[in-house]
């Protein structure tokens, strides 16, 4: 099968990449904005340096069979509408309007930002975005479903708090567990906001690749949370992480300088994901810092 992911030396896009390889032919499509290519080593598929709001480099492009559209503007603290609006939005118009001219079903990237803070777990149904990023994401999800009868299968993965190998590049936009890791094994104390009572369902990003192949074989159109289903405390976070890498540190509590726009709590609802693509997290937070931490020669 020919596949093309778009933000393919992205964190979430890499990952997957390296995973499909085996049994497809891949190909990448980057700009490099907030990625390496060096995330995509050990990869030996077609890599393309160009933009998804170009269509005419997508139209350039092998035809594939289906697509992965990873490619985001994934920093929650810009506030710039345009900017995040151009990428997010535009750019998957143009991708979306190519799968559906062309008849090629599409799996996207959605979030669990679309959710602010409303009630956890997080239904499907929910909505009430705080920052742009969130915004651009239910725009997305919403020009999707108005192509959901343009006869191709259309996949949305709202995906909650993702960590794991091959997201450094994403500098201040990378998970909590490893910008709190890379504090604790420099010997800083790790910082949190007051008082570290925050949650968020953190999903090893092993699973988020389960989750999009899972879509690949999904038989209808759908936007689905990819979640584990359980939150964890950032208090409870820096525990795992002190027994993960031997350390007995106390966190530094300072004042969230993003409260307009920040979510308190994110907790997926997984029914929805486990009755239509089949799919349930298999790593704790606990399994997934252990072999993520070990991976990145951490610990």
């Amino acid at each position: 099968m020919k596949i093309l992911v778009t933000g393919g030396a992205g964190f979430v896009g890499s990952n997957l990449c390296i995973a499909l390889q085996d049994e497809h032919e891949v190909t990448v499509l980057d700009n490099l904005s907030s990625a390496d290519n060096k995330n995509l080593e050990g990869f030996d598929g077609n890599i393309i340096n160009g933009d998804i709001r170009d269509s005419g480099t997508i139209a350039k492009i092998s035809q594939p069979d289906i697509i992965f559209h990873q490619a985001a503007i994934t920093d929650t603290t810009i506030t710039d509408k345009g900017t995040v609006f151009s990428v997010n939005v535009e750019g998957f118009k143009t991708v979306l309007d190519y799968a559906t001219a062309k008849g090629i079903d599409l799996v996207y990237a959605s979030s669990a930002g679309v959710y602010g803070n409303g009630p956890v777990p997080m239904k499907e149904d929910q909505n009430a975005p705080l920052n742009v990023y969130g915004l651009s994401k239910l725009a997305m999800d919403n020009l999707a479903k108005m192509h959901w009868n343009d006869g191709i299968k259309i996949i949305g993965l709202r995906y909650f708090n993702v960590f794991g190998p091959r997201e450094r590049y994403k500098k201040k936009a990378a998970s909590m567990i490893y910008q709190l890791a890379l504090r604790m094994v420099a010997g800083k104390r790790p910082k949190i906001f007051k008082y570290g009572e925050q949650m968020r369902d953190h999903i090893y990003v092993k699973d988020v690749v389960e989750a999009n192949l899972k879509a690949m074989k999904a038989k209808q159109n759908c936007i689905v949370n990819v979640g584990t289903g359980k939150a964890t405390s950032f208090n409870e976070l820096i525990g795992i992480l002190n027994e993960v890498l031997g350390k007995d540190m106390e966190p530094e509590y300072i004042d969230n300088p993003y409260q307009d726009g920040y979510q308190n709590n994110t907790q997926a609802w997984t029914e929805n994901a486990e009755k239509v693509l089949g799919f349930k997290a298999k790593y704790s937070v606990e399994k997934g810092v252990q072999e993520y931490l070990t991976e990145i020669g951490m610990i």
